[in-house]
């Protein structure tokens, strides 16, 4: 189940959303294939410190974050990856590195890669790591208010 504080805003805003439980998964990829859904189809949610405050940045699953072009798209100028150490207290009712993308109950701006405003719906950690919420992208917008922008880069393949 999601955790209450999502529960709650969602189901006081009238959010109409879908609870995906699957195989306990620990990374975004990984989540996506135990779901059945296309890596591309699912958020992951990556913890930054911009300029020494911290955000919330959303990329596709089967993408990484490009530090370089979100410094841009945000106007910072020192941008780098927060330690689960850093921000685990932030949020007590998740399980660490399970955290919604919803900043904006944490107190916290949240930015979106532009590739994931291309689908009708969103899908992400619920707070657990066997649980997914879907649901249409257009509320995820109406109730985050994220920040849009181009900083999702694709995952360098092995020549392994």
């Amino acid at each position: 189940m999601p955790t209450r504080k999502i529960r709650e805003y969602l189901d006081d805003r009238g959010v109409r959303y879908e609870s995906i439980r699957h195989p306990k998964a620990f990374t975004a990829q990984r989540t996506a294939q135990s779901a059945h859904i296309p890596g591309g189809e699912v958020a992951k949610t990556v913890m930054v410190w911009l300029d020494g405050r911290l955000a919330m940045a959303v990329v596709p699953a089967s993408e990484n974050i490009s530090l370089k072009r979100l410094g841009k798209a945000t106007g910072t100028k020192h941008v780098v990856l927060a330690s689960e150490a850093e921000f685990a207290r932030s949020f007590p009712e998740c399980e660490p590195g399970a955290m919604p993308p919803f900043g904006n109950l944490y107190g916290m701006e949240v930015w979106v890669d532009v590739a994931l405003t291309r689908d009708r719906e969103i899908s992400f950690n619920a707070g657990t790591h066997t649980e997914l919420i879907r649901m249409a992208y257009r509320e995820f917008e109406d109730v985050v208010r994220p920040k849009v922008a181009d900083f999702g880069a694709p995952v360098a393949v092995s020549s392994r």
